[in-house]
């Protein structure tokens, strides 16, 4: 599967990019909100992506974070949203905007979306409601929040904050933190004690 693409940011339209990666081009459906991320065509840009196959179509949907594609991935297995309405999603809210609405049961945040009714905002928020809490999230990035790789020091570390009584969202910052002062190479050890500091403070 396709699961990342670097090249030039060829053009883009409404709620679609293309990415000339080693000449070849790639039509990738975006959010709105990873649009404005990817910066003027002519520039380099990154996108992970996510491979959509139906009986007549391939479609490759692309973001602007990790965290951009696990919440569509997420919002892809709740019924009635399909990858149109999982972008319009994604297109109103950022990830933290959502996770917020999701782990609170705010149906009508999610509801703001288009195409999104009052009874379809109310089944997202009640289906993954329980799975908000559990996404690592890192505020302030370009399109929201970013995703810490399951299994990674980084996911460890939070979740271990989280064991010892912190909330995901401050466990997730503070672990964020911890990443950016001690960098993307830090061990476990050192991320829990420095994210300690942070999430106390």
């Amino acid at each position: 599967m396709i699961a990342k693409l670097k090249g030039r940011l060829e053009e883009t339209g409404t709620d679609w990019a293309v990415i000339d990666v080693g000449g070849v081009g790639y039509l990738v459906h975006c959010s709105a909100k990873t649009l404005s991320a990817l910066g003027e065509p002519g520039e380099t840009c990154t996108l992970f992506t996510d491979l959509q196959v139906s009986e007549n179509d391939l479609r490759l949907i692309g973001f602007a974070s990790g965290a951009e594609r696990e919440w569509f991935r997420l919002l892809t297995q709740v019924q009635g949203v399909g990858s149109k309405v999982a972008l319009a999603i994604l297109s109103a809210l950022s990830t933290e905007e959502l996770q917020r609405a999701c782990a609170g049961g705010d149906a009508a945040m999610v509801s703001r979306a288009n195409g999104v009714g009052p009874k379809l905002a109310s089944r997202i928020v009640n289906e993954l409601k329980d799975k908000a809490g559990g996404l690592p999230v890192v505020a302030g990035s370009a399109v929201g929040i970013a995703m810490a790789p399951a299994g990674s020091a980084g996911a460890d570390a939070v979740s271990a904050l989280q064991n010892l009584g912190f909330k995901p969202v401050i466990a997730a910052n503070a672990v964020a933190r911890a990443v950016e002062e001690l960098g993307d190479d830090a061990g476990l050890n050192d991320l829990v004690r420095v994210a300690l500091k942070r999430a106390a403070g």
